[in-house]
């Protein structure tokens, strides 16, 4: 099959004679249509999580075969981690945090910029013939900012500050929307920030501006794609209020963390979310996806496409096989 494989000594490559993965016990082999690159995939070709690999974990494909054969013929779309199933954090509920575990694209486990993958059959969802590919393959990180309303109490009234306007802070700040009136998206790029303000989502590009009018968020959530991100989050928080970082990165971080002590600020990670009400959103349209696309291309422009993902103004790429 053809594959984008990475390898730290030979970078990214398209190779034309990658081996179709072979299901184990419990998974289904997935025809991939349609996969997003996102900003994990551009820093793994950067260094992060020393991978090696197929990169790529926002997909959504048919699957060619399954134990289930109920599952056969089915779009789906996928989670990533893939846990043992065994161990203490398992059986708590936590397999996202299993310390065996895998992650599609990501550590241990071929992605989705293939033709086909491999996952276990739980690790799947069916999507509603109401929502196309090109909604679908949001699933992964629709979920992951649904994780946010997951992990912090976000109230109508309470006041949420989402920085940066790339694909996942676009996708965080309308989220968030549904549940706080009063969210800004703090951003570089107007035609990005346009995409919410026609959603009558609040957006500023100066985000100084923001601390000169005195204002002082209940929740920040961290979505710049950079390791300056963490400290910029704290000068806009509230005393004991949340910050919630979204950004992973190769470079080192540096933030003075006294502020977490000194304002006694709760500081969140949050990474993977539930793919239940992503789907919901998606088929009910409370979300707007489509208007991030900045560009299609087959699988023979693979390489050409992680460059223009990290090119200035580009929110998401998507890769068709």
């Amino acid at each position: 099959m053809r594959a984008l494989h990475y390898h730290r000594e030979s970078g990214l490559r398209l190779l034309s004679d990658y081996p179709v993965p072979v299901p184990e016990p419990g998974e289904a082999l997935v025809r991939v249509t349609l996969a997003g690159i996102c900003a994990t995939d551009l820093e793994i070709t950067r260094g992060y999580m020393d991978f090696a690999g197929v990169p790529g974990h926002e997909f959504v494909g048919v699957v060619e075969k399954a134990a289930d054969r109920f599952m056969e013929g089915r779009r789906v779309v996928g989670e990533i981690n893939i846990s043992c199933r065994r161990c203490g954090l398992c059986r708590r509920g936590l397999s996202a945090h299993c310390p065996d575990r895998k992650v599609l694209g990501i550590a241990g486990k071929d992605g989705a910029l293939a033709e086909y993958l491999t996952l276990p059959v739980e690790n799947l969802h069916v999507v509603d013939d109401g929502v196309d590919d090109e909604e679908a393959v949001f699933t992964e990180p629709l979920a992951a900012a649904f994780e946010i309303l997951e992990q912090t109490d976000v109230g109508e009234d309470d006041r949420v500050l989402v920085m940066g306007d790339g694909r996942l802070g676009l996708l965080a700040a309308q989220v968030l929307a549904l549940r706080s009136r009063r969210v800004v998206c703090a951003g570089r790029h107007g035609d990005k920030l346009s995409i919410l303000e026609t959603r009558g989502i609040e957006t500023t590009a100066d985000g100084a501006e923001l601390m000169r009018r005195g204002h002082r968020f209940d929740v920040v959530v961290e979505c710049t794609g950079r390791p300056a991100g963490v400290a910029e989050a704290l000068r806009y928080v509230r005393p004991r209020g949340t910050v919630v970082v979204k950004t992973t990165v190769a470079a080192r971080r540096e933030a003075d963390l006294n502020r977490l002590v000194i304002d006694e600020i709760t500081l969140l990670g949050s990474r993977c979310g539930p793919f239940e009400p992503a789907l919901r959103a998606l088929t009910q349209g409370l979300v707007e996806v489509k208007a991030l696309v900045s560009r299609r291309t087959g699988l023979a422009g693979g390489v050409e496409a992680f460059e223009k993902a990290s090119a200035k103004g580009v929110i998401k790429v998507l890769v068709e096989m």
